[in-house]
């Protein structure tokens, strides 16, 4: 089995989560199962997988662009199981906990198993000044705010499906 996971991220945080996830399904996937990480930027052939997790970090609660195109190029290959995450709320508690703009269109484009929006990141020296004077302007709290062992658990619900699939 190949499974690809492929994230849209500015500042590495929704990144480090596809990481979390892609290290979980190898921990829990047969010892044969390829599990690839690429950006959606770097994403050429979509054919050779048998399983897609796709996420984007949020940005005035949409999907980046890129991953919204690699959804689309997902859909167009029904039949394989498809999961899919945002990033993004920060604070304590996380807010805003809205669904991003487009997720239903992208969940019924994709038939997406499953859709997961996790708390963010936000680290203010990584922030542009026009991103600044918006966080700023929001009163945005910096901090780490992703929950790992939710995280880690959706990832291992992943491969409990996968598993499942892979024995019929």
């Amino acid at each position: 089995m190949k499974v690809l996971v492929s994230t849209t991220s500015r500042h590495g945080s929704t990144a480090e989560i596809a990481d979390r996830i892609a290290g979980t399904l190898r921990s829990a996937l047969p010892g044969d199962t390829v599990v690839n990480v690429l950006a959606c930027a770097d994403v050429r052939d979509l054919a050779s997988y048998d399983a897609f997790v796709l996420g984007s970090a949020l940005y005035m609660g949409r999907w980046l662009k890129d991953a919204r195109k690699l959804a689309q190029r997902i859909a167009a290959h029904p039949g394989r199981p498809v999961w899919l995450f945002s990033s993004g709320p920060i604070g304590e508690p996380a807010a805003p906990v809205d669904e991003p703009a487009e997720i239903s269109d992208l969940l019924t484009a994709t038939r997406a198993r499953d859709h997961r929006l996790f708390a963010g990141r936000l680290d203010l020296h990584q922030l542009g000044i026009g991103e600044k004077t918006l966080v700023t302007a929001l009163r945005s709290p910096g901090g780490d705010f992703r929950d790992w062992g939710a995280i880690t658990a959706w990832g291992t619900g992943i491969a409990t499906e996968l598993s499942r699939a892979a024995a019929y």
